[in-house]
């Protein structure tokens, strides 16, 4: 906790001359006008992030601030001035000396989202290299570094010059976050969390973007996800949250494009660390989910048209399509595997992968066709078995999750399998069992598939 009771600063003196005094800057006045309505300027929003960072402004300053931004808003030019701000409060990465356009992409989370594992190695395997820092699970969303850490031996850890050297050497990094990188980020959402301020589109947006212009991105494409597992419930909102990111990165001198796209359900089948990796392996052999496969062409294709790689969505597609089929990428996946210290041979055979203990089937308590799942339920069903965190703490179980390969519109007979549970206990099996049913909604007549994509925004 900050002690200060009141933080104040004064900016130098005009180069005018030494009478030409900027009247000090004070916290209590940032916290009056964004109360009443009135846009920060950059310079306090600029030393808002300094100082806070620094230790300088106590806490419940700096969350009466935030509940204000929350409730008042922030426009366009405030909130690019948090981000670069945010990104600014630590290091900042240049990774041009090994890569000429830095390209990353960002998923706003979701239930089954292993996108990551498959979209990077076939843009590498295109020929772009595509460093990325990626976090741990949040909340019913799994992470994409527990994902690897089904691997034997497979380390985050990475020094920035270890980082540049794999990126030079394979085109394929996969990190974790640097505490060094955007810190104010950390520290602000630490706050957020515990005072309800989460939920705002201008820290939202500032908290993802910060980081990925700290991590040095030129090009960043965004899956904003929308629907009963994402943040934002419908496409419409997901909209805005996506053109807010875009805008920033705009302003910010960085290339963008956003997909807004569907998490009503889970992406793919398989919902669990060890259970997605195997799947990410299959589609890079071709074998994959049809959504998953969908997905990951899409973003994958947008990624290369934003690196100037392609001249139109369809070759990008057509190229990204190519390296799965002569197993470019998935050698690219291997070698990203050994290079960080995991076992390559268990992406040779994924079997070897952790496992559960228990298998069962899961079936259809009656006929008719799903008509809708609460997604968000689906993944917190997967925490409870083992698969995910309830506090910092825990110790992930790798092996366990379900999978459920059964989509909204489906049509299925009472009794028949329509996926099965991995557990280590049979308690929480039992449990997982009540919690994928009550998710799952039926209609006695016939329901529409829903769309995979809602659009672009450019």
């Amino acid at each position: 906790m900050n002690t200060n009771e009141q933080s104040t600063t004064t900016l130098p003196t005009s180069a005018v001359g030494l009478t030409d005094m900027v009247s000090p800057i004070r916290m209590v006045d940032l916290l009056e006008k964004k109360r009443d309505g009135l846009e920060l300027s950059t310079a306090e929003i600029s030393w808002f992030i300094q100082n806070y960072t620094a230790n300088e402004i106590p806490d419940y300053q700096a969350s009466a601030l935030m509940m204000a931004i929350y409730i008042r808003g922030m426009s366009r030019r405030e909130t690019v001035d948090l981000t670069l701000a945010m990104a600014r409060s630590g290091d900042q990465l240049d990774l041009h000396d090994v890569a000429p356009l830095v390209l990353d992409k960002h998923s706003s989370g979701g239930v089954g989202d292993k996108v990551t594992l498959v979209v990077q190695p076939l843009v590498a395997a295109c020929g772009v290299p595509v460093g990325k820092m990626s976090g741990r699970g949040l909340g019913s969303s799994g992470g994409t570094l527990d994902k690897m850490e089904s691997f034997d031996g497979w380390s985050l850890e990475m020094s920035l010059p270890r980082y540049k050297q794999q990126l030079a050497e394979i085109g394929l990094v996969l990190a974790g976050q640097t505490g060094d990188l955007a810190p104010a980020d950390g520290l602000l959402y630490a706050l957020r969390d515990v005072t309800s301020t989460v939920a705002s589109l201008p820290l939202i947006s500032a908290s993802i973007m910060s980081k990925k212009l700290a991590s040095g991105a030129d090009a960043i494409v965004l899956d904003v996800k929308t629907g009963s597992g994402a943040f934002m419930p419908t496409p419409e909102e997901s909209r805005v949250l996506a053109k807010v990111m875009v805008d920033i990165g705009k302003d910010a001198g960085r290339k963008m494009m956003a997909l807004i796209t569907d998490m009503n359900q889970p992406l793919g089948y398989a919902v669990g660390n060890a259970l997605e990796v195997k799947e990410a392996i299959a589609t890079l052999r071709g074998n994959g989910p049809d959504d998953l496969w969908a997905h990951c062409l899409e973003v994958g294709g947008h990624m290369l048209l934003l690196a100037n790689k392609a001249e139109s969505l369809d070759e990008a597609k057509e190229m990204i399509t190519a390296v799965c089929k002569n197993g470019l990428a998935l050698a690219k996946f291997r070698a990203m595997v050994v290079a960080q210290g995991g076992n390559g041979e268990q992406v040779d055979n994924p079997e070897t992968l952790p496992q559960a203990k228990y298998v069962k089937p899961l079936f259809a308590p009656r006929t008719g066709s799903i008509a809708a799942m609460k997604t968000d339920d689906l993944g917190w069903a997967c925490v409870r078995l083992g698969g995910g965190r309830f506090v910092k703490t825990d110790v992930i179980e790798h092996g366990v999750g379900f999978l459920l390969p059964v989509k909204i519109g489906d049509m299925v007979e009472k009794g028949a399998s329509i996926g099965e549970i991995h557990a280590n206990d049979l308690d929480k099996l039992a449990q997982a069992r009540k919690d994928i049913l009550a998710a799952i909604s039926w209609s006695d007549e016939s329901v529409e598939p829903l769309p995979h994509f809602y659009g672009t925004v450019s």
